[in-house]
């Protein structure tokens, strides 16, 4: 099963970082929060990621392109450009990095890889900016097991993010940037299976407002409900929060072995 991550928005919040390279490349730890996102579903078996490219995403592109040089050592032959690394990173991951457009909304660039996987039934998407400590493979199992076409994970952070109403595990409706004191919202790691693309048509479809309002409205919209760690980045004093988290060896989301 792929996992789509959507990395191409212009992350405005964090504007001190985003003027010179895109939100997912945002830095905790010394490793842009992508890494951490694609560690994440690594320590569930879930290896082949598609990135959802836009804004500075050739930054995105230059990263995995130099990732065993950055991450190790190495030696080259300046005659030959033949490279030897040492003591670097093999992850084994195989990362398909797709264009999606600068200004193409969240709806809009899922729909512009719905050729690239045309031959999944199902597939696992989320933002390039949250972490969690979730667990996958009860999120996969969950989804599964009834039958409708889209999973969310809802979660229980600072809202301002999309608020669902449910009943059980029904979600009946679903409202984009809604401020509340409490409740569930959206928190991503969604599951979807292939009728999702009947739900989007074009770059202009934003993926919480039509898609996910349309899904809630005719019952196929289910929550898996995370009660654990789950974090945003979407202002620098959210950075610092989760670099703090981090450089305390107390960070909930690592829950992979290095």
């Amino acid at each position: 099963m792929k996992v789509v991550i959507l990395a191409g928005g212009l992350g405005t919040r964090l504007s001190e970082e985003t003027k010179l390279r895109p939100k997912p490349m945002v830095e905790i730890g010394g490793r842009p929060i992508l890494w951490h996102i694609m560690k994440i579903y690594a320590a569930f078996g879930y290896q082949e990621f598609c990135i959802a490219l836009g804004y500075k995403g050739d930054e995105i592109k230059k990263f995995f392109m130099n990732y065993q040089a950055a991450s190790g050592d190495f030696s080259i032959n300046l005659k030959n450009g033949e490279k030897k690394y040492y003591n670097s990173p093999r992850e084994d991951w195989m990362v398909h990095l797709i264009d999606t457009g600068d200004s193409t909304l969240t709806g809009g660039r899922v729909f512009r890889l719905r050729h690239f996987l045309k031959n999944e039934e199902t597939f696992m998407l989320t933002y390039g900016d949250g972490v969690s400590n979730i667990d996958i493979k009860e999120l996969v199992k969950f989804h599964k097991s009834h039958g409708k076409i889209a999973t969310i994970t809802a979660v229980r952070p600072p809202a301002r993010f999309g608020a669902l109403q449910m009943e059980g595990k029904q979600v009946i409706d679903f409202h984009e940037k809604v401020q509340l004191h409490e409740g569930w919202i959206n928190g991503g790691f969604m599951v979807l299976n292939r009728e999702v693309f009947n739900y989007l048509d074009d770059d202009t479809n934003i993926l919480e407002k039509g898609p996910l309002e349309g899904l809630a409205r005719d019952r196929q919209l289910m929550a898996f409900h995370h009660e654990g760690f789950w974090q945003p980045m979407d202002t620098i004093r959210d950075r610092d929060f989760l670099n703090s988290l981090w450089n305390s060896g107390s960070s909930p989301w690592q829950i992979w072995k290095e």
